[in-house]
């Protein structure tokens, strides 16, 4: 075969000629670049307590967000314009619910009916079911008077707008409805996500007692995760915690125990659903046993013991409570992070005044479940 590099192909009769090279770019001339994608308003609720956590986690995960800021007034949200997809707002952890925030300058909400308003808000809705799967099947409004006339015509010029059934007490996108908070004028936000974000896909097993899964994304964060952790969940119940803690970031390693092989077994339901059966174990075994956590140190310790409410009389709670905290310095090298969800303050108040091998980094107080535990993030000393 002729290899000369300006032979002739053939094939059968046909004579091809090899393909021109395209035209080098002339110097200094620049490849048309798109033009940048206008930034829009965002807001993030989450669990009042956790507004700083959030703003962290946007911050760092993010890249087109912006203008980062606290609403006055409220605990539970973080406001932000975004540039780019609204697909990464879905990934974020400790954020409850994403909202697309549409401003109109109109003196009620009858006047949102108008065709170019309409249409805007359909826009959005037709964005909401792009990206969920499944997409929603149906809508709904979140505001004062939504079941007036007002809104029941709104409900029907946007169904037909946006092609989505309106339902009033149970649709799945959420369109919220509200006074500006930047002046006259209404507010239309859009839920991004189908449902709370905090309704993770990977709990297969439930507890009523488990922890909010945004708080266990918060906590794992808490504990600025690395790559080479060690990961110990004392009491794991269902493995929220420690499953949170893995999605997060990865790690070397982690383990859950529980005396309560229910538990144990859910655990593991949820780990092998999140797609971490080979990232993490769990395994029958009392925190009061010191060989039940292993041989080796941790760098960082989880743990939610029952509080308030949820079980036992005061008395067993504060013996409890003593001895997962016990536990957990025994288990911990020397430097590792031990994070505890817990309402029983003064236990942990009266045990850290006198615990000398524990130092507090932060309490911070979160709303969970009609209470204010804390998140107490300790170090362990050498």
């Amino acid at each position: 075969m002729n290899s000369h590099p300006h032979a002739r192909h053939t094939r059968g009769d046909v004579t091809r000629h090899p393909r021109p090279k395209a035209r080098s770019r002339a110097a200094g001339q620049r490849r048309p670049t798109r033009p940048a994608q206008p930034a829009v308003a965002v807001e993030l609720v989450c669990l009042p307590g956790l507004r700083d956590i959030v703003s962290t986690e946007v911050t760092r995960s993010l890249a087109g967000a912006s203008n980062v800021a606290a609403i006055p007034g409220r605990e539970d949200t973080v406001r932000l314009d975004l540039a780019g997809s609204f697909a990464p707002l879905l990934a974020l952890r400790t954020v409850v619910a994403p909202y697309r925030v549409l401003s109109f300058d109109v003196p009620r909400p009858k006047s949102l009916i108008d065709g170019p308003k309409l249409r805007a808000i359909a826009a959005v809705i037709d964005i909401v079911s792009r990206l969920n799967k499944p997409p929603p099947a149906s809508f709904r409004f979140d505001a004062a008077g939504s079941d007036s006339s007002v809104f029941q015509r709104l409900g029907s010029a946007l169904a037909d707008e946006a092609g989505l059934p309106y339902r009033p007490d149970d649709g799945e996108c959420q369109v919220r409805v509200r006074r500006s908070l930047d002046g006259p004028g209404w507010d239309v936000l859009v839920r991004l996500s189908s449902g709370p974000l905090s309704a993770r896909p990977w709990r297969v097993a439930d507890h009523p007692a488990g922890a909010n899964a945004t708080v266990a994304a918060a906590m794992a964060l808490l504990t600025h995760p690395k790559r080479a952790d060690l990961v110990l969940n004392l009491m794991c119940g269902t493995g929220t915690l420690l499953i949170e803690r893995l999605l997060t970031a990865p790690a070397a390693a982690g383990f859950g125990i529980d005396v309560d092989a229910s538990f144990v077994d859910g655990a593991r339901q949820n780990l092998a659903a999140a797609g971490l059966s080979g990232r993490a174990a769990c395994s029958l075994g009392d925190v009061t046993d010191p060989g039940a956590t292993g041989a080796e140190p941790w760098d960082v310790v989880l743990a939610d013991p029952p509080w308030g409410d949820k079980s036992g009389r005061r008395s067993d709670l504060v013996a409890l409570h003593a001895s997962v905290l016990e536990r957990a310095i025994q288990a911990t090298l020397p430097g590792g992070r031990i994070c505890i969800l817990t309402a029983e303050m003064p236990v942990m108040q009266e045990f850290l005044r006198g615990e000398h091998r524990l130092s507090l980094v932060s309490a911070t107080s979160v709303f969970h479940k009609g209470h204010w535990p804390q998140i107490y993030l300790l170090r362990r000393q050498g």
